[in-house]
């Protein structure tokens, strides 16, 4: 008795112990939102005034006290998401995570992004304004590391803060950058079907640019398949465990004077990105003489991606051009050192890094560059025995000016300073949206266009010997898809095909017309547009496509075989009108009857390592619409039977395995199969894999509504198991009413700071769930009279 007495005490006093480290932490290590602190190299002192959900408003007497002031607020809130941001493009994950990232250091290392940086920042010019903008928010960043708390994920994995340099601003471009490359994802799995299969399986898979109708109007071998195959696992399986989020899609539009209700323009933006906890933005608010934005900042980054101000707003989506092609390089039979050109045999350049692993030996890392780019065989053990694969891509290859765009449009004044800056953005492919307070309305493809040539599809693996099928000119930006004030008084962009330029459509990895369809119908159908019926669009659930899809699904079932029980089931799907509210029966059917429609089609050709990858590209969301409406396709056959099936066998099988697979998941009663059992939206931090810690980084999960390809993109992976988990969607939705600028709304998808003791780590993530936003402040009294807390930010 005594013994357990003593031992209730030892386990009272651990708890309390804990209880205590606990409370000491959350004061020592969470944000500081108020009192003063000095911050070296301040010409005066900074107000920081912070608003009910965290967000910053900074006022300072000059813009270069403003984003030192940003880089440190910055980092208060968001260090190890700066910190895991600049590792990726630098090839170091590994360090931190072990070695089950270590395939993908070296597939970010032979990107060359690191190279590219090296270059680019050796010839920056240190009196640029530019330069010295992005050094005073660096030195504002590196001051909070020095002296502020360490985020406990640093104290989790036991790396060390380090300060950062110029070279993590390009190294975190880079990674942005490749997320918006598609090529990646599509070219080998492409090459690989052309090879395993005859090419009269490539036409229908909506591989060509001109499938789909809804387009952005422009105003103004054996071997070979074991490469193909290997390679888009390779590349896949690198870039699914990454613990930042991708870049995915994004919808966006801007509506003119004339289809306003106020006679004011009004922009809507909402990138979608892959969900991750922190959220990818952090939003902040600079006034400084001369200069004022409400910014949209990527961790890392001085400058904002989207923004706006009383005069102009911006916002962006992915063109989704391509920039990146693959090429089969030939090796001298002699000399492995040497590829063929059609000059000769020339020798490979050679790069060598030593990637540090946690809890292992650091790995000496060496790959090979041919002048059309870096060899990728090195990635994996499973690609170094195949034929040599080098990459071309556009992002490494030209002069890299993104930082100065992205000041340049912060700083344009007008439509016409604004388009002056979008040229030298090369890489990645951005459809950059404007509008502003005289009426201006604007849309921009804006990237370095290049053409191949004739013939060459450069979403297959090219030949590298026979220089036949390089790029042969590079295009003037006059050149590029773009709409300045059209006609119909609005501009849009959804990921979907621009018209055609120069008498042809420009090649790219576009996304179905879903979206883009339901845009253009809502906003034909409108002239007097304001906030509140914006907002309501932004967050619009419909799809005018998948009823279609259900039509031309249903034309090929044997009705009178079904039970009482599926002619209901075919009955609420006749009558669905293809929205996506939390207790829709119709959404959670459809998605499981097409999920098998995909597989019973496709599968047995591609088998089960390329399958799963072919579900993973934007062709494959291309062609699920016009499958549905072929009543030939080579396809429909299951080259694992005698028999030779045809589009009605395969629909009939995929309705009945639906069917099955729901009951046996969400039971026997078909009215209880509502969506929000099966679309759940949870944010993940890297350190929530780790179970114990997973409800105290993770934020969620969530029921919500919205689906794949419609506005309100809530997008999961098709998988057998019919859990569709959320894994990217809109990364903020922000709607800007020039009529009444100062209560133009936006909303994060969980908090502004990805600091877990921080009282704003999660605190819009119920209304993002729910379709709800706050205003985004520019009144400074109105910011004064409300701010939550006050950091006054001292010169020395």
């Amino acid at each position: 008795m005594k013994i357990l007495k003593t031992l209730g005490w030892i386990l009272l006093g651990l708890i309390l112990v804990v209880i205590l480290v606990v409370l000491i932490g959350r004061q020592t290590l969470k944000p500081e939102y108020d009192g003063a602190m000095t911050l070296p190299g301040l010409q005066r002192d900074v107000d920081v005034f912070y608003d009910t959900y965290g967000i910053p408003h900074i006022y300072a007497k000059t813009e270069l006290d403003a984003i030192r002031a940003l880089g440190y607020v910055h980092a208060q809130d968001r260090l190890w998401q700066m910190e895991l941001l600049r590792r990726v493009g630098s090839g170091g994950l590994s360090e931190v995570f072990g070695k089950d990232l270590l395939d993908a250091d070296k597939l970010f290392l032979s990107l060359g992004i690191a190279d590219a940086t090296e270059k680019t920042v050796r010839e920056l010019d240190p009196e640029d304004q530019v330069v010295k903008l992005s050094q005073a928010y660096l030195d504002g960043i590196n001051h909070f590391i020095k002296e502020g708390p360490t985020p406990m994920e640093f104290l989790l994995t036991g790396i060390e803060k380090t300060p950062f340099t110029l070279k993590d601003i390009y190294n975190s471009m880079g990674y942005m950058a490749y997320t918006f490359a598609t090529a990646h994802r599509t070219d080998p799995l492409l090459t690989a079907i052309r090879t395993k299969l005859d090419s009269t399986y490539l036409a229908d898979l909506e591989i060509g640019e001109a499938a789909h109708p809804t387009r952005i109007p422009v105003h103004t071998d054996s071997l070979q398949l074991q490469v193909s195959e290997e390679l888009a696992s390779v590349v896949h399986n690198s870039l699914s465990g990454l613990p930042v989020p991708q870049f995915m899609g994004s919808n966006s539009w801007v509506i003119g004077p004339e289809k306003t209700k106020n006679g004011k323009v009004i922009l809507a933006n909402d990138p979608h990105i892959g969900f991750g906890q922190p959220s990818t933005w952090y939003e902040a608010h600079l006034d400084a003489p001369g200069y004022e934005k409400y910014g949209y900042h990527l961790a890392g980054f001085p400058f904002p991606l989207l923004g706006h101000n009383r005069k102009a707003a911006y916002g962006l989506t992915m063109f989704l051009n391509d920039d990146t092609d693959f090429y089969f390089e030939q090796v001298h039979p002699q000399d492995s050192t040497k590829y063929k050109t059609v000059n000769g045999w020339a020798t490979y350049e050679t790069k060598t890094y030593r990637i540090p692993v946690k809890d292992a030996d650091t790995v000496t890392y060496t790959y090979k560059i041919s002048s059309r780019g870096p060899l990728v065989n090195g990635i994996s053990k499973d690609l170094e025995i195949l034929p040599e694969i080098s990459m071309s891509w556009l992002y490494t290859k030209q002069e890299n000016k993104l930082l100065k765009v992205l000041h340049g449009i912060s700083h344009a004044d007008n439509i016409e300073s604004f388009r002056d800056a979008l040229p030298d953005l090369h890489a990645p492919g951005l459809n950059v949206m404007y509008g502003d307070a005289e009426g201006n309305i604007a849309w921009w493809a804006t990237a370095k266009l290049y053409d191949l040539p004739g013939g060459v599809n450069s979403k297959f693996i090219l030949d590298g010997a026979n220089g036949q099928e390089e790029p042969v000119k590079f295009r003037d930006f006059n050149e590029n898809p773009q709409s300045v004030n059209p006609s119909s008084n609005y501009v849009y962009s959804a990921n979907n095909q621009p018209d055609s330029i120069r008498g042809g459509l420009y090649r790219g990895y576009y996304l179905p017309e879903n979206r883009a369809r339901r845009i253009v119908n809502l906003l034909e159908a409108r002239d007097s547009w304001d906030l509140e019926a914006t907002k309501e669009m932004i967050t619009d659930v419909t799809s005018p496509v998948n009823p279609s899809i259900v039509t031309d699904l249903a034309k090929s079932m044997k009705v009178k075989a079904l039970s009482d029980q599926e002619i209901m089931i075919l009955d609420i799907l006749g009558k669905w009108e293809g929205d996506y509210p939390l207790n829709s029966v119709a959404a959670t059917i459809f998605h499981r009857w097409v999920y098998f429609f995909l597989e019973n089609t496709f599968a047995d050709e591609l088998g089960e390592t390329l399958f799963p990858k072919f579900l993973d590209t934007n062709f494959c969301k291309r062609l699920i619409a016009p499958m549905a409406t072929k009543e030939e396709s080579v396809w429909w056959d299951d080259v694992n039977t005698a028999e030779k099936e045809v589009k009605r066998d395969i629909i009939q099988e995929s309705f009945d395995e639906a069917i099955i697979s729901l009951k046996a998941q969400l039971g026997e009663d078909h009215t209880k199969w509502t969506w929000e059992r099966v679309h759940t939206l949870e944010h993940g931090h890297p350190m929530g894999e780790v179970e114990a810690l997973r409800t105290f980084f993770n934020v969620g999960p969530f029921p919500v509504p919205g689906s794949r390809e419609v506005i309100n993109n809530l997008a999961f992976p098709y998988e057998g198991d019919g859990q569709y988990q959320v894994t990217a969607g809109p990364s903020t939705r922000r709607v800007i009413d020039f009529s009444d600028i100062e209560n133009s709304v936006s909303i994060l998808p969980t908090g502004q700071s990805g600091n877990p003791l921080s009282p704003h780590y999660e605190d819009q993530a119920e209304m993002f769930a729910n379709g709800e936003f706050r205003k985004m402040l520019l009144n400074k009294k109105e910011i004064e009279a409300n701010a939550v807390s006050r950091l006054l930010l001292r010169k020395e």
